[in-house]
């Protein structure tokens, strides 16, 4: 470039936009797209740490856009405002759906495995230790990594595949499988 100063677009440019594409105009879309998707997936790659679920939710949120751009109120907002409340409303839902299953996973993986109890540090007694160490040694050595740093250290499944530096897939499966044995591991020593 010559360094000429980028010009930024008006807000009456995006309104007309924001009309066209509810004219179902295809080429306002990808004008619209072109100038705000790559900023908001910046914005939701921060927000949601994982670059593929902001690109998800990129496409979540220029969806609504092309379905609900007839709802657009220049009085409430500019486009831009509005682009990215909804980019940020899916994030928000995307968090709470993840932390709700990760929740409602461990709960049923654990079925009763006082795993917390035996992590809880010096107050903890020996024998719930001494248990909890039993029932780890039965896993695989890839299960119980991923099941300690869920429960011992807090880490959701995307952060345990970002430290091993495995796919979310295969994380995903060990932990599963490895809170099943250590299911069948308490229920044996009951």
């Amino acid at each position: 470039m010559d360094g000429a100063p980028v010009r930024q677009p008006e807000e009456g440019e995006d309104v007309a936009l924001l009309d066209s594409v509810a004219g179902r105009d295809q080429a306002a879309f990808t004008v619209l797209f072109d100038r705000y998707g790559g900023p908001v997936l910046g914005f939701l790659t921060r927000m949601l740490g994982d670059r593929s679920e902001a690109e998800e939710v990129l496409q979540e949120t220029f969806f609504q856009v092309w379905e609900q751009a007839d709802r657009y109120r220049p009085e409430r907002a500019s486009p831009r405002s509005w682009i990215y409340l909804l980019a940020r409303s899916r994030a928000l839902d995307r968090i709470r759906s993840r932390t709700s299953r990760q929740r409602r996973e461990s709960e049923e993986a654990v079925g009763g495995i006082g795993l917390y109890a035996a992590a809880a540090g010096p107050g903890t007694d020996v024998e719930s230790r001494v248990d909890a160490t039993r029932l780890l040694a039965a896993l695989q050595e890839e299960q119980r990594q991923c099941v300690e740093l869920s429960f011992f250290q807090g880490l959701s499944l995307s952060q345990i595949a970002e430290r091993l530096e495995v796919p979310l897939g295969t994380v995903k499966s060990r932990y599963l499988y490895g809170m099943r044995k250590l299911r069948a591991a308490w229920a044996e020593r009951s």
